[in-house]
């Protein structure tokens, strides 16, 4: 018996983790039909294209011209796009101090904790 069922459809992040991670993993710039090929094929070169510019518009990759088409790379890691994510709603909000009020109070002891050590190795390095 056959199975007819469509393939899971994948998320736009989900996609643009993809994305982003075969471009780290790459020696240098690429193109998307490389990014295509190392992410297996599975992906239509025109999603992978789409995926390539709304990243580009995040500011999560960067592009050069390479003959007729572009050659891409990483501007920042997953790390750095959840951040540019982050502050992207807090960027949204009007009360900026309730908004990260709020996220603080949310914290777990553990993330406070690494939250007050970072708050205060980059204080260390502004007064440095």
């Amino acid at each position: 018996m056959t199975d007819h069922r469509r393939p899971r459809r994948r998320g736009q992040g989900e996609l643009e983790a993809l994305v982003l991670s075969a471009l780290s993993e790459a020696d240098g710039p690429v193109t998307a039909g490389w990014v295509q090929e190392h992410l297996g094929g599975d992906l239509a070169y025109t999603t992978v294209i789409t995926i390539l510019t709304r990243l580009l518009e995040k500011g999560a990759v960067g592009r050069k011209r390479a003959g007729r088409s572009f050659a891409w790379t990483p501007a920042s890691d997953h790390a750095g796009l959840a951040a540019r994510k982050m502050r992207k709603v807090l960027d949204a909000e009007s009360d900026r101090e309730a908004v990260l009020a709020s996220f603080v109070t949310g914290l777990d002891p553990d993330d406070e904790r690494l939250l007050r050590a970072l708050l205060g190795h980059a204080r260390a390095a502004e007064d440095g």
